[in-house]
């Protein structure tokens, strides 16, 4: 008898770890990827050989990046749409900036955390990597509304700052506008945040609850990973409303690219970044799984299938890498005075 019940539970036991292992298999086989748990591995994704990511560049990345003297106003950073506090979003359904603008097309602000993996940035694509992206908003009139000029006098007025560019570039470094963004999307490349679920999908078939399994394989059955894949699952080029019109399209009059095509948002951390879609209009999780059933797969997910889904992108919410305010240099009497038209 005791024989018959140690080969039912090794056979169950087998039975669990071949199903995990085929879940893997086939989300792997779906397109999704894990973050590296290797460092060195990570590092050769996210490093630029031209411009490679050092420590002093990162902590001078970081400064600006929550300098809120790099906009007009002098009252708000990247850190302001960008809250890293807040899943590296602002948390409100479009992005408000200089003179308390909201953002003139509806848009909301995506997460910047994981967002070196994204093929594209911005909703409609049109940079292709995190240094051309930072120079946008600093200089949009609904954001931070600082010319170049602006910005390069304010840093160059601060001996400090000056000091610290060397320090991070050699002493002949050119601290212009084009410098002062690079070395924020040097910052941003470090916000990785890996989750169990990479783990999981790294080997370790107990990383994922039995009720989170389901969920990837309902999210995979479903078809989620037809926009949703990759290392950020997002971050690239869809076609957006394939299937039936978006219910809330009507709110703000963005209708992507050129093409119509819409950068897909990252499911990381996804439960931190309500509201969702690009005008930001659903709060609801759950309503959101349906709503993208509706318009992109042309099928109805139901509650229990929501839910399931929804059970499975809760594991996304990854290790967030430790962030310690910095302290920032003083102002001179040189430097330029916040402005507020």
């Amino acid at each position: 008898m005791k024989l018959a019940i140690s080969l039912t539970v090794c056979l169950l036991g087998a039975s669990t770890l071949l199903a995990a292992e085929t879940l893997i298999t086939k989300a792997k086989n779906s397109g999704l990827e894990a973050i590296p748990t290797d460092n060195a591995k990570l590092m050769k994704m996210i490093d630029d050989k031209k411009d490679p990511i050092t420590k002093e560049k990162v902590e001078l990345g970081k400064k600006l990046y929550f300098d809120p003297r790099l906009s007009r106003s002098g009252l708000i950073s990247c850190n302001t749409c960008h809250n890293l506090a807040l899943g590296g979003a602002d948390g409100v359904p479009a992005a408000i900036g200089h003179g308390w603008t909201a953002n003139p097309h509806h848009l909301n602000s995506p997460t910047v955390y994981n967002s070196v993996f994204f093929k594209a940035q911005f909703w409609d694509g049109r940079s292709p990597h995190l240094a051309d992206q930072a120079q946008g908003p600093v200089q949009a009139g609904p954001e931070m509304a600082a010319p170049p000029s602006l910005v390069e006098q304010r840093i160059n007025s601060i001996p400090e700052y000056v000091e610290e560019f060397k320090g991070a570039y050699g002493k002949e470094v050119k601290v212009d506008f084009a410098k002062i963004t690079a070395t924020i999307a040097t910052f941003e490349k470090t916000l990785v945040t890996p989750s169990r679920f990479d783990k999981f999908l790294s080997g370790d078939e107990k990383a994922l609850s039995k009720e989170e399994k389901e969920g990837l394989n309902t999210f995979i059955d479903k078809g989620c990973t037809a926009c949703h894949t990759g290392i950020a699952l997002g971050g690239t080029m869809q076609a957006f409303q394939v299937a039936a019109k978006y219910k809330f399209m009507n709110v703000g009059d963005f209708k992507g690219d050129a093409n119509g095509m819409v950068k897909t948002p990252t499911l990381r951390n996804i439960t931190e970044t309500a509201p969702y879609f690009h005008n930001g209009q659903i709060w609801s999780l759950n309503e959101a799984v349906k709503e993208m059933g509706s318009v992109q797969l042309g099928i109805k997910i139901s509650d229990a299938d929501a839910q399931k889904i929804v059970t499975f992108l809760k594991s996304l919410k990854g290790d967030k890498p430790e962030i310690i305010y910095p302290q920032l240099p003083e102002s001179t009497i040189e430097t330029e005075k916040p402005t507020f038209n």
